[in-house]
């Protein structure tokens, strides 16, 4: 059984889906079959589903409107791209990016299936071409370039076209002067990528350094479950201001292989967002219903600075 697989069986809920697209600001979506389309997820998977923490059954409609936060423990469950981009922005003004951008795959790459039909079949389950989406939105009407990560596409594995939509859409934002926040949720760079995947990490950062740095721009991360590899390695630990999900698992390299690395214990929660921020690698843990709020008011603190350096 594959990784994705094991996720699939371990949660029997759908996600909330419905983009709203109205011009793509680039790849653009000229016919209208294009304009048309909506991301859909099959969501026929029972009526209930069990935290992964405490056990607990939950109704499937009650835990959507509850952001997919267990009532009983307080446990943030996984969450699909758009039912990100959903609470983050306001309602119907979400604008992707890059929509249409598609793999190839270069190296012929074969284990168990070929990259190609992982593809496919990824492509089928999301009803996205890769494991991110990008695009404009606004945040209490305030225009904000937007990237989330969706693991339910192989991992949020970043391969090429993850990296390229994500520079594109951080060069955008450079250029129209824009807040930058980026959504974390990612296994790292795709093997069957192989080097050219390891290259997004690097093209990410330099970008980044033009937004951040020459610009004085604001870009915010957001880590969830999980934020891992080379997004940790990168992007996700670039921020201006690091924000994480109550008990996202942050890390780079596994628990299991820290341990045969280091030859020690690591201890239980090491890799816990709660962790990170007592060790200073996290500036807030926020709650998923209060993200947009905290959102709007850092973007706002920032546009309203009195004192910028030139």
């Amino acid at each position: 059984m594959s990784v994705t697989n094991w996720f699939e069986d371990r949660r029997k809920f759908g996600g909330l889906i419905g983009a709203f697209p109205e011009e793509a600001t680039r790849g653009s979506i000229s016919n209208e079959k294009g304009r048309e389309r909506r991301i859909s997820i099959n969501t026929n998977r029972g009526l209930r589903t069990r935290c992964d923490n405490c056990g607990n059954m939950l109704y499937v409609k009650f835990l959507r409107q509850n952001r997919s936060v267990c009532e009983e423990c307080g446990y943030h469950l996984p969450m699909n791209s758009m039912e990100r981009v959903e609470l983050s922005i306001d309602r119907n003004t979400w604008i992707p990016m890059d929509e249409d951008m598609i793999t190839r795959d270069v190296l012929d790459f074969f284990d168990e299936d070929s990259y190609q039909n992982r593809l496919a079949i990824s492509q089928e389950k999301t009803g996205l071409t890769d494991a991110a989406q990008t695009g404009i939105g606004y945040l209490n009407g305030t225009p904000i370039a937007l990237g989330v990560m969706d693991f339910h596409f192989m991992g949020g594995s970043m391969g090429s076209v993850v990296g390229e939509k994500i520079t594109r859409l951080i060069e955008y934002a450079a250029d129209k002067s824009l807040p930058l926040v980026l959504i974390c949720a990612s296994g790292g760079a795709r093997m069957q990528e192989g080097t050219l995947s390891l290259m997004q990490m690097a093209k990410i950062s330099s970008v980044l350094q033009i937004h951040q740095v020459q610009k004085k721009l604001l870009h915010i991360s957001i880590l969830t479950y999980p934020t891992t590899g080379g997004v940790t390695a990168s992007f996700g630990m670039l921020g201006d201001i690091i924000i994480a999900e109550s008990k996202a698992y942050t890390a780079f390299a596994g628990k299991r292989v820290i341990e045969q690395t280091s030859r020690q214990k690591i201890p239980e929660g090491f890799q816990a967002a709660e962790s990170l921020f007592d060790n200073g690698l996290l500036d807030l843990i926020i709650p998923r219903n209060l993200s947009k709020g905290v959102l709007g008011e850092i973007s706002e603190l920032h546009t309203s600075a009195p004192y910028k350096i030139d």
